[in-house]
């Protein structure tokens, strides 16, 4: 054990001394290079140091460095250091994370984290938290609260009864909405085509005075943070006339929920306390090892409805029972990556992150803009959506970027634009990271306008 810990220490070390000098994205002969781990599966154990040694030489080059300080592709937050060392060091104690009695720390670290989340994030004092893998099934547990409720509204016991015959439920989402939350109400048996989109202005914002009202049992799920613009939903209004014919309201804020540690980003956030649920990332803003997600749901026993089961095995304790809280039974210790990074950050750290990251975004933004590119989006938070004139023109210059590998940003398609979308979320992005890259994105650019004699 002592051999092949000093053994990773000094590979992990090397890899992230690294991780700023190299391209971005991998180059194509190490992708190549990939082969040598596809061997024939040998009879006889081999020294886990070779093992070791074969994952580090073939394996890290064909990673991305998606937690290095020029990545922007998609909103994936670096690992802060106190949060990796945590997921190392629940690596080593290797808990069972679902019951109290499997690991009494990782259930109190969990209690702890759900205070300071509530806190941080100005959520409802009441409010519950499951610590699961992701925004998908942040969005997923908290929808089978929902649907929980406002069917238990109806007289009906979904857990036990299931969905047939069962009252229909009524749900809308933006027309922006993003395919985390579809692909919740498709496993959750609510159906993705069976949803009514509301449209949405020039940012991507749900407009609240589309939303009919029904008397059937109804969810309406908002977006804090849309994922291209990274606008948000006037979730106060929609709330306010939700919650006037019954209706259960749930947010998904992957990354923009995080937005509610920051004082100067108060004000999109407005309202945001009345929801019934929220799903956030941890991976994302916090910046911890994937994967990490939280499940927020203000009514405990409607959570617990839905997630909790029983079996005459499984021994409760007299505290937070985990499992009670997510799908899962068995899982890893999420919550000490989390406890870590708050601790290590506390308030203000986290805010300054959030907001350096805006910043950072904000200069890129106007560098771009600058240069004669069209910005399409309003800049509130970490997102930035930038044309270069035609589609094709736009597809190769981000094809340009991600094969040079100062930087790496993705394309999408939004509202009849095509786009390259900047995402800064990362701890150790820096405005020298944001001008570099700038100026590498308009160079492309640039060349590109000169070899087509366009504008």
């Amino acid at each position: 054990m002592e051999k092949i810990f000093d053994a990773f220490s000094e590979k992990a070390k090397k890899y992230l001394a690294g991780i700023n000098k190299r391209k971005v994205f991998p180059a194509e002969s190490d992708l190549k290079n990939m082969k040598n781990l596809d061997v024939p599966l040998q009879n006889s154990p081999i020294d886990p140091l070779k093992v070791l040694e074969e994952l580090d030489r073939f394996g890290s080059p064909a990673t991305v460095a998606s937690t290095g300080n020029r990545y922007f592709g998609f909103v994936i937050g670096g690992a802060l250091p106190a949060p990796l060392a945590a997921n190392l060091l629940a690596g080593v104690w290797d808990q069972n994370a679902g019951m109290e009695v499997s690991s009494p720390i990782s259930s109190y670290i969990e209690n702890i984290c759900r205070k300071w989340l509530v806190d941080i994030l100005k959520l409802p004092p009441e409010t519950e938290i499951g610590f699961v893998s992701g925004a998908t099934m942040a969005n997923f547990t908290c929808l089978a609260a929902a649907r929980h409720a406002v069917l238990k509204n109806m007289g009906w016991n979904v857990e036990e009864n299931g969905l047939f015959n069962a009252p229909s439920v009524k749900i809308f989402v933006g027309e922006e909405v993003h395919v985390s939350i579809l692909k919740a109400l498709s496993m959750l048996g609510l159906g993705r085509n069976q949803v009514v989109r509301v449209p949405v202005d020039n940012q991507g914002r749900m407009i609240a005075e589309a939303i009919p009202q029904y008397s059937e049992p109804t969810i309406i799920c908002t977006q804090a943070g849309n994922v291209n613009t990274g606008s948000f939903d006037p979730i106060d209004t929609i709330c306010d006339t939700a919650h006037s014919f019954g209706a259960w309201v749930h947010v998904d804020g992957a990354f923009g929920l995080w937005a509610n540690a920051s004082s100067r980003y108060a004000s999109l956030t407005k309202g945001i306390d009345k929801a019934d649920s929220w799903g956030a990332d941890a991976h994302k803003w916090l910046n911890v090892p994937y994967d990490s997600g939280i499940a927020c749901v203000r009514n405990k026993d409607h959570l617990s409805a839905a997630m909790s089961t029983e079996a005459a095995y499984l021994i409760s304790g007299t505290n937070r029972e985990p499992f009670f809280y997510v799908p899962e039974i068995s899982r890893r210790a999420r919550g000490l990556e989390i406890w870590a990074a708050l601790r290590s950050l506390g308030k203000d750290g986290l805010a300054k992150l959030v907001e350096s990251n805006g910043a950072c975004a904000s200069l890129f933004a106007e560098r771009l803009a600058a240069a004669g590119f069209k910005i399409l989006n309003d800049v509130v938070l970490n997102q930035v959506l930038v044309s270069f004139g035609e589609p094709e023109t736009t597809r190769r210059i981000i094809q340009k970027i991600q094969e040079d590998g100062t930087c790496w940003c993705g394309g999408t398609e939004w509202q009849g634009h095509t786009a390259m979308r900047i995402s800064v979320s990362c701890w150790r992005t820096t405005p020298a990271d944001i001008e570099e890259s700038a100026r590498a994105v308009i160079k492309f650019a640039q060349d590109e306008q000169k070899r087509t004699g366009s504008k």
